[in-house]
C-alpha cells in the first residue's frame, strides 16, 4: 500500500484520484485545498489530514517525511493549470512522485526545468493521459500504425460541452491561468490525435474566441479539421432535443469514431499503469503543450477553404 497526498481536493476531477487511489487499495493521507467544501473525502478516505494553506500542507509532508513514519510516496495534483508546475515541484521536494492532471504545464519550455529536477530527485512526474487506455482508442492505433506510412486521413474533431454563466468568471475563464478553451477541453484530443498520427506539420486557427475556437492540424498522418466550444449554442438539434449538454464526434475518412462509453474508470487505469512502473511522463505530454501553446499565440488566419464545417457553417450566417 502507498501514501498519497492530493492537491485539488475541491475540484470537479479530485473524485476521480480518489476512487483510483482507492480501487487500487492504496491511502490518502493528506488533502489540500483552499476552499473547504471536501465533504467528497468522506465517501474514500475519512481519516485524512485536510489542509487550506500550503505552507502548512508542506509542513506536514515534510514532517512525515523526516519522521519516516507515513512518509507519502505520490502526490495527485487537481490545481488549476496555472499552479501544477509549483506544485509538482513541492511533490519531488518532499521526495514524492508527482500525478499531475491534463495540462502538465502551459508553457512548453518549462518542462525542461522539470526534467532537471526530476534527475536531481530520482522521482517521476506522470501526466494523466487517460485517452491512450481507452480500448476503441488503443485498437485504433493498432489499426494506424499497421497501414501503410504513406496513408494520409482526413479527421474531423467536433467536441461542444456547454458551461454556464460561471465560466468567465473562474479561473478557467482566464487564459493566463487556464490556457483557454483550447487547453480546457482540446489537450485530451490533441493528444490522443498526435499519438496515433504522429508530429505536426503545421497548424492553422481559424477562430479564436474567449469561448470557441477551430482550426487545421497536420499531422505526419492526417489532416485534422477541429472545432472546440463551451458554446451551448454550437450544439446540433439532435442533442438539444435529447437535452444533451455535451456533443462528441469524431470522424475518420468520413466514418465515425465511437468512443462516448468506457471513460469512467480510466483514471484507475491510469492509476494502476503508473504503480505497475509504467505511466506517461513529460516526454508524452510534451507534444500536447507545444500543440496548444501554438494554437494559443499563433494569431487566425481567416479562410482558404480548409475550415471545420461549423465554421463554414457560421461564414454563412
Amino acid at each position: 500500500m502507498k501514501n498519497f497526498a492530493l492537491i485539488g481536493a475541491a475540484g470537479y476531477i479530485a473524485p476521480r484520484h480518489m476512487k483510483a487511489i482507492k480501487e487500487t487499495k492504496n491511502d490518502l493521507i493528506a488533502a489540500l485545498d483552499p476552499f473547504d467544501s471536501v465533504g467528497i473525502i468522506d465517501s474514500y478516505f475519512p481519516n485524512a489530514d485536510f489542509f487550506t494553506e500550503t505552507e502548512r500542507f508542506d509542513r506536514h509532508l515534510d514532517k512525515l517525511r523526516r519522521s519516516g513514519n507515513g512518509k507519502v510516496d505520490y502526490v495527485s495534483i487537481c490545481s488549476p493549470n496555472y499552479l501544477h508546475d509549483a506544485h509538482i515541484r513541492l511533490a519531488l521536494r518532499n521526495d514524492a512522485h508527482a500525478i499531475c492532471e491534463k495540462p502538465l504545464l502551459l508553457n512548453p519550455w518549462n518542462l525542461d526545468g522539470l526534467e532537471e529536477i526530476e534527475q536531481e530527485s530520482g522521482k517521476k512526474i506522470f501526466n494523466i493521459l487517460q485517452l491512450r487506455h481507452h480500448p476503441s482508442i488503443i485498437e485504433m492505433k493498432n489499426t494506424i500504425d499497421g497501414l501503410a506510412n504513406d496513408k494520409n486521413h482526413d479527421i474531423d474533431l467536433t467536441y461542444i460541452t456547454s458551461r454556464g454563466k460561471w465560466y468567465p468568471y473562474s479561473w478557467k475563464g482566464d487564459v493566463s491561468k487556464s490556457g483557454g478553451v483550447v487547453t480546457n477541453i482540446g489537450i485530451h484530443f490533441f493528444d490522443m490525435l498526435s499519438w496515433i498520427f504522429g508530429k505536426v506539420h503545421s497548424s492553422t486557427v481559424h477562430l479564436y474566441e474567449a469561448n470557441k475556437a477551430s482550426g487545421l492540424l497536420q499531422l505526419e498522418k492526417a489532416n485534422v479539421r477541429w472545432y472546440l466550444s463551451i458554446d451551448s449554442n454550437d450544439l446540433p438539434i439532435s442533442a438539444t432535443e435529447n437535452n444533451q449538454t455535451t456533443y462528441r464526434s469524431i470522424t475518420i475518412d468520413k466514418k465515425d469514431i465511437e468512443f462516448s462509453g468506457g471513460f469512467t474508470d480510466l483514471h484507475t487505469v491510469s492509476y494502476q499503469s503508473i504503480l505497475d512502473g509504467n505511466g506517461f511522463g513529460i516526454g508524452e505530454a510534451r507534444n500536447s503543450i507545444e500543440i496548444v501553446h501554438g494554437i494559443r499565440n499563433g494569431g487566425v488566419v481567416a479562410g482558404g477553404g480548409d475550415e471545420h464545417p461549423l465554421v463554414k457553417t457560421k461564414d454563412k450566417r
